[in-house]
């Protein structure tokens, strides 16, 4: 199914790609492709690349221009396509063409920030992490549970204050729930479930 939601679930798109499989490897390579893009083009120009290049060194023996090609219209393609092709090549060549299951080893790959190494370790070898996108970020200082100016602040503070079973189910439910619910500008608190639980930080309208 090609969606920016699994319609029978509600998952984003790169949660829907480790629930048809966990790989390590497929799961980096759709959250490297899903940096500002949305979700149905993340999902179909995954399954693009993927058919294409199931292994590391599958994908590091593309062009770099077919890898552009597959993935478009994602944002910052040609970018995408550059570190994937040299992400791959890594892989190949120092970690026997598997993806690392380290936060340090994830972080040393091109394109690879906190957010998507910390999905790989959640999605892809079911490890705690707090992973913290813009819905995670927003939502969190919302509710009140974190008072933070970045991601990188969010999640030092969640860690703190969330306990470490919930690590790793949080992201996929406050994705899910800034985009059907808690819009950034103005959310539609007379449907949400968790109303009477948020502080509604910085809410200034809602519906």
């Amino acid at each position: 199914m090609t969606a920016a939601l699994d319609t029978s679930h509600g998952l984003p798109s790169v949660s829907a790609v480790a629930r048809e499989n966990n790989d390590p490897f497929r799961v980096l390579v759709a959250t490297m492709i899903s940096l500002r893009t949305k979700d149905a083009v993340t999902r179909e120009a995954s399954d693009r690349l993927l058919a294409a290049a199931r292994t590391p060194s599958a994908l590091a023996g593309l062009p770099e221009a077919t890898i552009a090609k597959l993935i478009y219209p994602a944002g910052f393609y040609h970018t995408k396509a550059r570190s994937l092709r040299r992400t791959a090549g890594i892989l190949v060549a120092q970690h026997a063409g598997r993806v690392p299951r380290t936060m340090d080893e994830l972080l040393a790959l091109p394109g690879v920030g906190r957010k998507t190494a910390n999905l790989v370790l959640n999605l892809g070898y079911g490890l705690p992490g707090i992973c913290v996108d813009t819905h995670v970020h927003r939502i969190s200082n919302r509710l009140g549970a974190v008072s933070t100016r970045n991601p990188n602040e969010t999640e030092d503070a969640l860690r703190k204050v969330l306990p470490r079973k919930h690590w790793r189910i949080y992201n996929m439910l406050l994705v899910t729930h800034g985009k059907r619910t808690c819009a950034p500008l103005s959310p539609f608190c007379s449907r949400c479930p968790i109303y009477a639980f948020c502080e509604r930080v910085g809410v200034t309208r809602s519906r």
